[in-house]
């Protein structure tokens, strides 16, 4: 039920991975981790205070971190790569490609600080277009929570799955809504709230923007299904079909570009399956700026109100049953 979809308090992502990783460690002891020189960023310490022999520093060598978690792969070990998104994907795509995806080695490689709500670091840090350039990877799994314990919970399910894994999170403290003995699993999209009127299907940050709409579409009269789609790659295609015979119109949102992204994905499914009215929430075709997390989310379209009012356009395009 919406009204059941409230938050507990604000913690970051990036301490649900921090938190989860130190699971993994204590769970796998072929476990290792690796960083960039963001350590504290990345809330690996943790890890390290526990496992200092498993934690390789690489220092600002991104490109060498990718070939060095390949290699340990490679040996039977299950690496955890550790920088900013922008870093995790455009500045060692080549690495990743050749020494990871292709030969599809078992490493996972942890990408903090996407989005817009990294804020006041500006466009240079701001990756928006890292889960397009993941996805289209062949093999890889593109993973993207929505709050501090579905981080956490993502985290330790990675460790379980055989294969290359990009997941992505980000810095700012963001309401925690899942339940704290919520399972994660990789493929498997989580229903919030049935509704009747329009789906929803929201990733990221952006969940929580997704129920805030709900709620205040709700007053109005306006029925949402909120669906959670924390693994973008491989799509929960049944659960999307399912929602959208019903709906029969779709609303996506995400803190990423319009072009090739989560909304990319649900258009390209429905396209050949089911074709029905969508609007995109998300970032259109620009870069970021320096700002506070909030204050980006809503000059680029990312907030709650755009959520709504994207809800109400399509469903001027619903499609009448006859």
């Amino acid at each position: 039920m919406l009204e059941n979809i409230v938050s507990t308090g604000k913690k970051s992502t990036r301490d649900g991975f921090g938190a989860g990783l130190h699971i993994v460690g204590q769970k796998h002891p072929n476990s290792v981790a690796l960083c960039a020189d963001l350590v504290g960023s990345l809330k690996m310490q943790a890890f390290i205070n526990e496992f200092p022999d498993r934690f390789v520093q690489v220092g600002i060598a991104e490109a060498n971190m990718m070939g060095i978690a390949a290699g340990l792969a490679t040996a039977g070990k299950i690496p955890f790569t550790g920088t900013f998104a922008n870093f995790s994907t455009g500045r060692v795509y080549d690495q990743i490609r050749q020494s990871i995806a292709y030969s599809h080695k078992n490493v996972k490689i942890c990408a903090s600080h996407a989005g817009l709500s990294l804020g006041e670091d500006g466009a240079t840090h701001q990756i928006l277009e890292d889960i397009g350039m993941m996805k289209m990877l062949p093999g890889m799994t593109v993973i993207n929570p929505c709050d501090y314990n579905q981080t956490k919970a993502a985290t330790i399910a990675i460790a379980e799955h055989d294969g290359p894994v990009y997941l992505r999170f980000g810095r700012p403290g963001w309401p925690v809504f899942t339940p704290e003995d919520y399972k994660f699993e990789i493929g498997k999209a989580y229903q919030l709230c049935e509704g009747t009127d329009v789906s929803i299907f929201a990733t990221g940050h952006l969940v929580w923007n997704a129920v805030e709409a709900a709620k205040a579409l709700a007053l109005e009269g306006i029925s949402c299904e909120i669906i959670n789609i924390h693994t973008i790659k491989p799509l929960d295609e049944e659960a999307v079909l399912d929602s959208v015979s019903k709906t029969r119109c779709v609303v996506t949102a995400e803190e990423h570009q319009m072009n090739g992204g989560l909304g990319d994905s649900i258009a390209q499914l429905l396209a050949r399956k089911m074709p029905t009215p969508i609007e995109f929430v998300a970032v259109n075709d620009s870069f970021g700026e320096s700002g506070t997390p909030m204050e980006l989310l809503e000059k680029y379209g990312l907030g709650s109100k755009d959520v709504a009012a994207a809800v109400k356009n399509v469903l001027k395009r619903k499609p009448v049953r006859v």
